[in-house]
């Protein structure tokens, strides 16, 4: 969380009436002008406008959108982005689900250059718009970033959309793996189905599919306080340090740049309600903007994108019962010889799996991918059944 920052839920950002508690969003004059520069034809539009679109987008779907309709929430983002960076020539970024694109306003002015990936139809417009009045430095393309690269066959309608061509669009080349990020990425996960949406990312890292074929791209996402929560899960953490938690902190370099209230956002809800989850086992009073940068050396030794789906699996099995001994699981997979392998190992033959760092589960992979009595095809339907799940 950046320091000596007050929380903009109450009094930063106003979101609220005081009677009746609809939302109220952050607005500027018609004409924005910051630091000198103006947007002659860029409008912010009414707050009255802003509640049709927000309430067509509910008509629209199911899942709760949450939008940066402040200012001030803008400019702490956007400096999260910059990472430092100081004045000048800002790199591409691809924003997903932009809504009244607060946020694209404040990084065009900083010099972004930004593809805003948008699948509601009115925001798109609006979009589309400040597109126009810009000099090639916002591209606007309609689609969903939660449907790239989906797995129906034939040709695909907006908002599916592929990878290829999207980044073929922004002019992004694949790079190799240990090379620099190529892409930086921002977006708000809905926390409906934020669980598979993760998974689904995690998966495609992995196998460097989708997104992951041009390289490391770095994800900048507001993701749930309690998803947050288990993802730096430590072992020894039953409850909490869980398969997700492995396998992300293996493949991600994890940095939290900001926390904010929920209430902080505004929504599509058409009732105008805020629906802030409420807290249960975990924490979840805030949402937290992560950085996901994948690590250079995630494929070094015996992981490689061509396995990654059975070491998936292998920790996803691990942790079925995450109490369980390590050498119940061993034997388990008709390893006879496990006291062997956790003594060269060096791991006690009495762990449990969730008290196994992550660098362990990589290492034990490895070394059963270098046993004689390890049959990688032990996982094979297993592997198949859950990949179909998490692409479903």
């Amino acid at each position: 969380m950046l320091a000596g920052r007050a929380p903009l839920g109450a009094a930063g950002c106003g979101l609220f009436l005081a009677a009746g508690r609809r939302p109220l969003l952050c607005w500027l004059s018609p004409c924005w002008v910051a630091a000198g520069r103006q947007y002659p034809s860029l409008r912010v539009a009414e707050p009255a406008k802003e509640k049709r679109l927000v309430r067509k987008e509910q008509r629209s779907s199911l899942v709760v959108r949450r939008f940066i309709a402040c200012p001030q929430l803008a400019r702490t983002v956007r400096r999260c982005l910059q990472g430092g960076a100081g004045p000048g020539p800002q790199p591409l970024l691809l924003e997903f689900a932009p809504g009244p694109g607060i946020l694209t306003r404040s990084l065009l002015d900083a010099g972004f250059r930004v593809v805003a990936l948008e699948s509601n139809s009115d925001f798109l417009t609006d979009l589309q718009s400040l597109e126009n009045s810009l000099d090639g430095q916002l591209k606007v393309i309609h689609g969903d970033f939660f449907r790239l690269d989906p797995l129906a066959k034939g040709a695909l309608k907006p908002p599916a959309v592929s990878s290829d061509k999207l980044f073929e669009t922004m002019g992004v080349a694949a790079v190799p793996w240990r090379a620099d990020v190529p892409l930086k990425i921002f977006g708000i996960i809905p926390e409906q189905l934020e669980r598979n949406r993760l998974w689904r990312l995690l998966f495609a890292m992995y196998e460097c599919s989708s997104i992951y074929r041009y390289g490391r791209v770095e994800l900048n996402l507001f993701i749930s306080e309690k998803e947050y929560t288990v993802l730096t899960a430590k072992p020894g953490k039953s409850k909490i340090y869980q398969a997700l938690t492995v396998l992300a902190q293996l493949g991600y370099e994890i940095e939290l740049l900001h926390k904010e209230p929920w209430s902080s956002f505004a929504t599509n809800l058409k009732n105008g309600g805020l629906a802030i989850p409420k807290a249960g086992r975990l924490p979840n009073d805030h949402i937290c903007l992560v950085r996901l940068t994948p690590q250079q050396n995630l494929f070094t030794g015996g992981l490689k994108p061509s396995n990654a789906s059975t070491f998936i699996f292998m920790v996803k099995q691990s942790f079925a019962k995450p109490k369980s001994k390590l050498t119940d699981r061993l034997n388990s997979w008709s390893l006879d010889n496990s006291d062997t392998l956790l003594k060269a190992l060096e791991i006690p033959k009495n762990a449990a799996m969730c008290n196994l760092y992550p660098e362990d589960y990589k290492r034990l992979f490895e070394a059963l991918q270098n046993s004689d009595l390890f049959a990688e095809t032990f996982f094979h339907d297993e592997v198949l059944a859950s990949t179909r799940t998490m692409n479903s």
